[in-house]
């Protein structure tokens, strides 16, 4: 009965509650789930909040937390960051969950960060970011831009790409990571060939494009975020420019929006990221089988949806250190964890609170997958302040 239960909270996309008073109360730990669930950046949050959820499931099915089930109280940012920072204190302050796991553009996650702080919670947030930031009430499990951004260009400069094109949606992670990456293109002697914007959700490139094509770019490095990306790749190719006359290194595009964008418009493009499905691990092969057996054997899998599902597995080995679902004492016992096996390799968090992981560069291919050409071999620390870009600045949270 208490699995069935389980699994019945766990497929809602909507909040519910359990009994708040009495002992079947205390057999339960609250957990929050916060992602686009609508709006221009559903497209990508939908699949992190699955994986997370079949995370909830499979330590469920396993005997729960110290003791106790978890219950994931789900709730949709919409694509604000108000919404996302509204919902947070909900869920902190109503639903008095543990922890929460969730957000994706750096606008929800700045959103949130007051909130987290004030109320000495904790989120833990999967996304690869343009770092300058250090809270100690943040797990940032998803890449720092020395672990994302900076592998793809030293790829790119060693196969002769040194004019590069800057494009991106119009907020902070897309500014800040093309700020980095200017920095490093003219340290390394390349040249930036222009930078452009668009605002989140927009649809029309026509001017970008144009922009691109007449730069005289030899690559073009993408950091558009959300459905935005299907109009930019189908204007690119309308004017031409396809993967194969112009190599798009692409840092939101992974194999779910791929699917939905379409392969073969797609295919032999890009992208820089810590985990591709085609990942030949076991233990990436066993995620895989359990997400497609339980979302369907067709669904992609992405980076920032294997890292909701590490972090949910981290949290809980936090826990069981602190043996406390506290959020401050869990944060302390996070970076004393020793490595785990994930399906995207071995992790740990660094005393910064942020990941140590693999960089990957792959080829997409027209099925929808990407061909793994280049790997850092080594988990790479993870450097949230730039040295080129914020000499002298560093995160010390323990």
């Amino acid at each position: 009965m208490m699995r069935s239960l389980a699994l019945a909270i766990l497929g809602t996309l909507i909040s519910v509650s359990v009994p708040t008073r009495g002992p079947a109360a205390e057999s339960w730990v609250k957990v929050g789930v916060l992602h686009s669930l609508s709006g221009t950046m559903a497209i990508s949050e939908v699949t992190v909040k699955n994986a997370t959820l079949l995370a909830v499931d499979e330590i469920n099915a396993a005997g729960g937390v110290l003791g106790r089930r978890v219950q994931a109280v789900v709730e949709d940012g919409a694509s604000e960051p108000a919404t996302f920072a509204q919902k947070a204190q909900k869920l902190i302050q109503q639903d008095r969950v543990a922890t929460v796991f969730g957000g994706w553009t750096s606008a929800s996650r700045k959103a949130m960060l007051p909130v987290f702080e004030r109320f000495r919670h904790l989120l833990w947030y999967p996304v690869q970011f343009e770092g300058n930031e250090c809270s100690p009430n943040i797990m940032y499990s998803g890449a720092q831009p020395n672990q994302q951004l900076l592998p793809a260009l030293d790829w790119a400069f060693q196969r002769g790409h040194r004019q590069v094109f800057l494009v991106g949606s119009d907020y902070v992670f897309p500014r800040t990571a093309n700020l980095i990456l200017k920095k490093h293109i003219k340290e390394r002697g390349g040249v930036v060939a222009g930078e452009e914007y668009v605002p989140l959700g927009g649809t029309d490139f026509s001017s970008v494009v144009n922009k691109i094509r007449a730069s005289g770019a030899t690559v073009v490095f993408n950091t558009i975020n959300g459905d935005s990306n299907v109009a930019f790749f189908k204007q690119m190719a309308a004017a031409g420019l396809t993967p194969d006359k112009l190599p798009v290194m692409s840092f939101s595009i992974a194999e779910q929006e791929a699917k939905a964008i379409g392969p073969s418009l797609l295919a032999g493009s890009y992208a820089t990221w810590n985990y591709f499905q085609s990942l030949p691990l076991p233990a990436n092969r066993r995620f895989v089988a359990a997400y497609q057996a339980r979302y369907g054997r067709d669904a992609a899998i992405t980076d920032p949806m294997v890292h909701g599902y590490v972090d949910v597995l981290l949290w809980k080995a936090a826990v069981e250190r602190a043996k406390s679902f506290e959020p401050d004492s869990v944060r302390k016992a996070a970076v004393q964890l020793p490595w785990l096996e994930t399906p995207m390799g071995k992790v740990r968090f660094d005393r910064n609170q942020s990941l140590y992981q693999v960089a990957y560069v792959g080829q997409l291919d027209r099925s929808g997958q990407f061909r793994i050409l280049w790997d850092s071999r080594q988990p790479i620390r993870p450097e949230p302040y730039d040295p080129l870009v914020f000499p002298g600045k560093t995160c010390k949270l323990h």
